[in-house]
Parts: structure tokens; sequence; C-alpha cells
């Protein structure tokens, strides 16, 4: 999940086909088509990513692919669940560091986003955030993630200056992400502006 961004040329290989097709390698042949199926979305959205073309830049059948995945949303989901364990891995890093407990997941949640934004272009992970925008499901499973992350850490978190500082990281990500004429002008600036914001009331 960590790969470069592909090009944009439809005619491209995914980077994810290096051979994981071989027999008796079933973890490698679930987490190629994973990443396969990360990369079509990142580079032409979930329409991309059919059973075929997943298949086909993995380098398997598409019995093989049915014997990892009954159907496409099941590939969607493990894509999320990949996805959502590494932004929890480095969220939980940057929580354990913190010696200041008050606002510690706010402040990795802001931190976690602005270090994604400051790499656009160089991985997949915004183009595949944006692309999994338009599935529902998707949707309502990063919803279902955050409200479970502040039900969590409500004894720290709860302050309604961490909800402000989340949701205008929410927007500064979105509106670079999108390169909106409104997009952030210095990142680090709001940034450090928002990790103050988190430090400036304990929660109730």
């Amino acid at each position: 999940m960590k790969s470069h961004q592909p090009g944009s040329s439809a005619g491209e290989t995914p980077t994810c086909q290096r051979g994981w097709h071989r027999k008796k390698q079933p973890e490698q042949v679930r987490a190629a088509l994973i990443q396969c199926a990360a990369e079509l979305a990142a580079r032409q959205g979930l329409t991309g990513v059919t059973v075929q073309a997943v298949s086909d830049a993995a380098g398997v059948t598409k019995g093989g692919f049915f014997h990892h995945f009954p159907h496409k949303q099941a590939l969607l989901d493990a894509v999320f669940d990949a996805f959502m364990a590494e932004r929890e891995q480095e969220i939980d890093a940057l929580i354990a560091a913190d010696p200041h407990p008050g606002g510690r997941f706010t402040r990795a949640y802001i931190t976690t986003a602005f270090e994604e934004m400051s790499q656009r272009g160089e991985n997949i992970h915004i183009p595949l955030s944006l692309s999994m925008m338009a599935s529902p499901a998707l949707c309502q499973r990063w919803n279902e993630w955050l409200a479970g992350r502040l039900q969590q850490h409500q004894l720290t978190d709860s302050h309604p200056l961490h909800e402000v500082a989340r949701l205008a990281t929410d927007g500064a990500w979105l509106s670079g992400s999108l390169e909106v004429h409104s997009a952030v002008r210095d990142a680090q600036i709001l940034k450090n502006h928002l990790l103050a914001l988190t430090r400036e009331s304990e929660p109730s």
C-alpha cells in the first residue's frame, strides 16, 4: 500500500505485478490482488477495479481471484482494511510518543493527514482515499472507524476545540487533495496552528 502513485497512462502496468502469482504462495497472491486493486483505484477510480483488470494486473486467473475474494466488494473491503491498518499504525505510534494525553489522538490525526498531503504525488494514499469516497459502504466504514477511535479517546479528545481541529484538518486535506483554488497555501503554518489549538484546553 506504500507504492508510488501510478502514472496516468491508461495502458500502464500497475507496479504490483511482480510474480506473486507463483503456486503455493497464497498469501502473496492475496497481497498482490489487494495492492493491484489499490493502484487501479488510485489511477482509474473504483470503476476501474474489475475482477478481470485486477486479475490481469496481478498475473492470476479469475479463478485465482475468486479463491481469495468471492466478489469485488470483498476485495474493496480488504483494500480499505490494508489502508486503515497503515493509518492506525502511524496514529498509534504518534500517540505513544506524545507525552501530553490531552488531545493526543487529534494531534496524531492532524499529523498523519498533513504528512499525507506533503507526499501528494509520491504515493497512492490520496488518490486512493478520493476514489474510496465514491463508495457509500467504504464511507460508512470510515465513519465507524472514526467513531470508534473517538469513543476510545473520549477522555482525552472530547473537547470542542479538538473537534474543530479535526474538521479543519479534513477540510485542508480535501482542499489540498483536489488542488482547488482555495487550497492551503502554507500547510506547515496551518498544521502548527491546529496542533496548538489542541493544547489550548483540557478535555471536559
